[in-house]
């Protein structure tokens, strides 16, 4: 179970660290957190939780790597149907970019890809666009749209 409580407090806080003063911040911030929870959650579920675990904030670079990832299992499941998928790396930035939220984590990069992706390419398959032994090519165009290109 995940929740975002202190979220926002957490990325102010982590917003502050630098190589002096990491250890001070985390361990302060984790306190700040956890009195949070104390405050928003009833004692006898607390109770019940065997860990807490608070995590560090993605950065945009992970959340690009998030993305790819992803991506790479929409490559395979396309590559059984011998459609083949190459994103450009400027795709995978703008993706990214469109699926990160500080508070919220890698969670809104599903929707992004679902969105500006993979609606898409779906319909593109639907309408017989894509056909076997096709290559498709994800690229970013002047307008800063994601375009097709096969």
């Amino acid at each position: 179970m995940t929740s975002n409580i202190g979220s926002n407090l957490i990325r102010e806080n982590f917003e502050k660290i630098n190589q002096s003063n990491h250890d001070e911040i985390v361990e302060k911030t984790k306190n700040q957190v956890f009195e949070l929870l104390k405050q928003n959650i009833r004692p006898e579920f607390l109770n019940r939780v065997d860990e807490l675990i608070m995590f560090s904030p993605l950065n945009e670079s992970q959340i690009e790597n998030i993305v790819k990832l992803q991506l790479s299992n929409i490559q395979k499941l396309l590559s059984e149907n011998s459609v083949h998928l190459e994103i450009s790396e400027k795709a995978i930035k703008y993706i990214a970019h469109n699926g990160f939220d500080p508070q919220f984590g890698a969670r809104p990069v599903k929707r992004a890809i679902q969105k500006l992706l993979l609606n898409d390419l779906s319909k593109d398959l639907l309408a017989g666009k894509v056909t076997n032994n096709t290559i498709i090519h994800v690229d970013v165009n002047e307008d800063g749209k994601l375009v097709f290109i096969n």
